[in-house]
């Protein structure tokens, strides 16, 4: 019973002594507000990234989904994940490619891509290069696709928060 109590009075304790007043303040302006500050319109970076006049342009989005050949053993799987992921990596640095990744859901749709393409031919030749495409782990749905022209600004900012590599 008094181990009990030594529990409860140390608890009550602790939530007395993180009283809302003690935490710190929330800065009087964010993080995001401070890198984002300056959004007037950049004619120079406009014309760099290829935008219309509504900051946007033509891409390709791959939606990746299951292919017919998804019986590997878990080696063989694990060493098709790392070569998908080095090609991935492969197509970014080309600058080819701008967004990847999985969903999170388990659905016959694995995940997307977003290249930096203006055809949706050019897209299937780089989809093609992918070894679980060639492996028929996955296929590709692809569609023309009309988003921000700032995209390419992605990959930079990723590196600002990624805190360890997916590959080697």
């Amino acid at each position: 019973m008094s181990k009990l109590y030594l529990y409860f009075l140390g608890l009550s304790v602790f939530i007395a002594a993180c009283k809302p007043g003690d935490a710190p303040s929330e800065p009087k302006k964010s993080y995001y507000a401070q890198i984002t500050e300056d959004t007037s319109y950049d004619s120079l970076l406009a014309q760099k990234l290829d935008a219309d006049d509504y900051g946007m342009k033509a891409y390709v989005m791959a939606f990746l989904k299951t292919g017919p050949n998804r019986k590997l053993d878990s080696a063989a799987t694990a060493k098709l994940q790392e070569a998908h992921l080095k090609n991935i990596f492969r197509m970014a640095d080309e600058g080819k490619l701008l967004v990847a990744g999985p969903f999170m859901d388990d659905t016959d749709i694995r995940g997307i891509y977003i290249f930096d393409v203006r055809s949706v031919e050019e897209a299937k030749k780089l989809t093609e290069t992918d070894p679980a495409i060639k492996a028929g782990s996955l296929v590709m749905e692809l569609h023309p696709w009309y988003g921000s022209a700032a995209l390419p600004l992605l990959a930079p900012l990723h590196k600002k928060v990624q805190k360890n590599a997916i590959v080697d």
